[in-house]
């Protein structure tokens, strides 16, 4: 850990102007996330908003089977602890790290402090809010329509963005429980779109070796999602 921060390769920060941006970086401290960390439970006071650099974090809703159904996938396009701007200090959803890496992490209470300070920051980030409530409602659209086959080679996409490599760690069993689906539709979905030479996988770690066909073979939720991104804060 080190409050020594370098240039960051979060799109949300890098898209701030210099001034506000180098204000909030001020504040903030670049950490290492380990995978499988749980950094708070959904219903958790938020102590801090983290901002990816090249990690990636789940948002995953607590099911009374005592499972989680995932809900987000933040990386390097986004943070999570966006609930404070509301003024609500109480996490929405389980975070869990899914992708290790490092990450810049600032105490809630100097977030807001800067955020009250700064109306750039403010607009950036309600067009954010907006942005996560579009991809949410269209989380629920993929969950309740598309095939598994689908939503995996998506997931699989949104891992790949924001490791910002073709190569990287999932089992089955945890993509089964972050899509809410039996272990057994994964393998089937992943077996199929390893046989058509999409992806490589062997004992948890997936290769990407054709992203353009394994675009082709995701839902279109991946496409929407991207567009809305870009029509809103590219």
């Amino acid at each position: 850990m080190s409050n020594q921060v370098a240039p960051t390769n979060n799109r949300l920060l890098a898209a701030l102007p210099r001034k506000d941006r180098e204000q909030l970086l001020a504040h903030c401290e670049q950490i290492d996330l380990v995978f499988a960390e749980e950094l708070y439970l959904a219903g958790d006071i938020i102590p801090y908003v983290y901002f990816p650099t090249g990690s990636f974090v789940s948002l995953m809703a607590p099911l009374n089977s005592g499972e989680n159904l995932e809900m987000g996938l933040i990386g390097n396009e986004g943070m999570f602890g966006i609930s404070l701007m509301l003024g609500v200090d109480v996490a929405p959803f389980h975070a869990m790290v899914q992708g290790a890496g490092p990450a810049l992490r600032i105490t809630a209470t100097s977030f807001l402090r800067e955020l009250e300070q700064s109306p750039a920051l403010q607009l950036k980030l309600k067009h954010y809010l907006y942005v996560s409530m579009s991809q949410l409602a269209q989380r629920a659209v993929c969950t309740r329509f598309h095939l598994v086959k689908e939503r995996l080679a998506r997931w699989l996409l949104m891992a790949q963005d924001r490791v910002q490599s073709d190569s990287f760690h999932a089992t089955h069993t945890l993509m089964a429980h972050l899509l809410g689906v039996r272990r057994v539709g994964i393998t089937k979905a992943a077996n199929s779109l390893q046989k058509q030479k999409l992806i490589n996988y062997q004992r948890g770690d997936i290769t990407i070796l054709d992203r353009v066909g394994l675009e082709d073979a995701s839902c279109g939720c991946y496409r929407i999602n991207n567009e809305t991104y870009e029509r809103i804060l590219g």
